[in-house]
């Protein structure tokens, strides 16, 4: 078991700032901007790789819940998504996630969000 899927099952602690059905978006623990979420697949893919016609809906869930997080982090106007495929890639974890990342004007005084789900 990877510790994304630890994370969705609650195995393993997370500040959880958005979650449906399909994905779950929580804060990376090694932030590289004032705002660096994870939004992952509740299903297993490993990679970008992997995506194939049978779990492609799974994988465009991440892309769907983006504004979500986006708007709940007060980066909605603009922010970078960004996904790393294999080790030589930047991938650190074998499973599929979009880092959303995003540089509000005031990061030092924002506060987190409640949960969203949908």
């Amino acid at each position: 078991m990877c510790i994304f899927c630890d994370i969705i099952s609650k195995k393993i602690p997370s500040h959880v700032v958005y979650e449906n059905d399909d994905v779950i978006a929580f804060r990376d623990t090694n932030p590289k901007a004032p705002v660096h979420m994870l939004i992952v697949p509740k299903t297993h893919i490993p990679s970008v790789n992997d995506i194939t016609p049978n779990n492609a809906l799974t994988a465009t869930a991440m892309f769907l819940a983006a504004p979500a997080v986006a708007r709940l982090a007060g980066v909605a106007d603009g922010y970078k998504l960004a996904l790393n495929v294999g080790r030589k890639g930047g991938q650190v974890v074998d499973h599929l996630h979009a880092h959303l990342l995003g540089w509000p004007e005031h990061a030092e005084g924002m506060e987190q969000k409640e949960v969203l789900s949908v």
